[in-house]
Parts: C-alpha cells; sequence; structure tokens
C-alpha cells in the first residue's frame, strides 16, 4: 500500500476526537475518505474541509451505527460497488457509572454503539473486501478493555468484546490477504475525558502527559498503509505506558 492514490478508507466515527484525526493523517497519506458521524454536521462538514484541504476526496456519511438497517443502508451499495480498502472502526460512547447503580439503557446503549456498531458495519463490508482479497481492518478499542476500570463496566465490557472480535475475525480472513488489528487508546485529550481530574491520573503514567489524539493517529496510519506489514490480530496499547 505505499502508493495510495485512489485508494479509500471508511472511517467509522470520524468527526471529532481520535476519530478526526485518523481521517486527517489517513487523508495526508494519501487516502480519500468516507467519513460517517452520527448527528454532528457542523463537526463532519469541517473536517471534510480540511480532509479536501490536503488535496483527499471525502464523502460525509449520516447514521446511526447502533441501528442494523440503517448502517446496511448507508453502506453496503456504497461498499459493494467501490469495497475500501481499509476500514477503521472508531465508533463509540461511555455512560459511566458503578455497576450497582448502572441501569439497563446505560448498559445496552454503551454495548450496542461501541460492540454491536461493530458487527453491524463488518456485515455491510466485509464481503466485498473479501471478494477484493486485500484490506487493513483496524479497530479502536481502549486500555479500559485490556485492564478495566471502575465505574467503566459497560465501556471496559464493550472494548474487551472489540479485542476478542479483532483476534476472532483475524483469524478468519488472513488468508485473505485482509490484515485485522486494534489499538488500545489510554487518556487520549477528547471530549470524551474533558470531565477527568486529569492531575490526579498522571501519576499513573510513566511518560507523565495526556496522550494525544494524533498519537493514536499516527498509530493508525501506520497500520493502514506501511507496505511491509506482518502485523496480524494483535492490540497495539497507546497510553503512555498505563497498561503495560
Amino acid at each position: 500500500m505505499n502508493d495510495n492514490a485512489g485508494k479509500t478508507a471508511l472511517v467509522i466515527g470520524g468527526s471529532r476526537g481520535i476519530g478526526r484525526a485518523i481521517a486527517l493523517r489517513l487523508a495526508q497519506s494519501g487516502l480519500d475518505i468516507w467519513l460517517t458521524y452520527q448527528g454532528n454536521h457542523s463537526a463532519a462538514s469541517e473536517v471534510k474541509s480540511e480532509i479536501e484541504k490536503k488535496g483527499a476526496k471525502c464523502e460525509t456519511i449520516s447514521f446511526d451505527i447502533s441501528n442494523y438497517d440503517a448502517t446496511k443502508a448507508a453502506l453496503e451499495k456504497r461498499t459493494d460497488e467501490h469495497p475500501p480498502h481499509v476500514v477503521v472502526y472508531n465508533a463509540g460512547i461511555a455512560k459511566d457509572n458503578l455497576m450497582v447503580w448502572m441501569t439497563k439503557e446505560e448498559w445496552e446503549s454503551v454495548i450496542s454503539v461501541n460492540l454491536t456498531g461493530f458487527y453491524n458495519v463488518m456485515n455491510a463490508v466485509l464481503f466485498p473486501m473479501l471478494r477484493e482479497k486485500r484490506g487493513r481492518i483496524v479497530v479502536v478499542s481502549s486500555a479500559s478493555g485490556q485492564i478495566g476500570q471502575a465505574g467503566q463496566v459497560n465501556y471496559s465490557a464493550s472494548k474487551a468484546g472489540l479485542i476478542g472480535a479483532v483476534k476472532a475475525l483475524a483469524r478468519e480472513i488472513g488468508k485473505k490477504n485482509i490484515l485485522v488489528n486494534a489499538v488500545a487508546p489510554g487518556l487520549i485529550d477528547t471530549d470524551m475525558t474533558a470531565s477527568l481530574e486529569k492531575d490526579k491520573l498522571l501519576p499513573l503514567i510513566p511518560l507523565k502527559r495526556i496522550g494525544s489524539p494524533e498519537d493514536v493517529a499516527s498509530v493508525v496510519n501506520f497500520l493502514c498503509t506501511e507496505e511491509n506489514m506482518y502485523i496480524h490480530g494483535q492490540v497495539i496499547g497507546i497510553n503512555g505506558g498505563l497498561a503495560i
């Protein structure tokens, strides 16, 4: 994948934070972007403009990732006609609460977006990629899915589920020349972590700094575009040493 001209990356959840940084970095590497988002039209429009300034094409696609029919309608025909070379699954929400107080809605909504959404996307795009016998799939999991986090039983379960899905899918489709990996970010400076007391968390991080979305995007870009690639079915931590 040394020459990325004419190749397309489908970035699920690409309008803000880590997804935005990934979309911009892949565009910088020469890939055209299909950028999906749920409802923040202004944010998606801004990212689209930034991508186009880099000389790449960008199509924005709005739908609810947790809705199977909506995902299928948004992606199936498009990807069947033009199978993406890269798929990055970055959709995710958090509704933190102690398990003893966690509501059914808090559990189901997080699992539905973070984990079931992955099934919805793969169900729509995987067959065309298998037909082409090429591609890269990168899933954005979390350090919480590796080591667990109090107050995040729902979030940790969903992100751990993605890790299991990546490992199993890698065994299924590696023979078709499709590489599947996950990244597991730690504490990254995004809207999702804005309310955290970061000064209390910094002592837990050996690098003594909060990660940036660009820190994650650089690793994802490597997994998606590096020509000499023998990394498959792996989970790469991007956490400053928080989880070792």
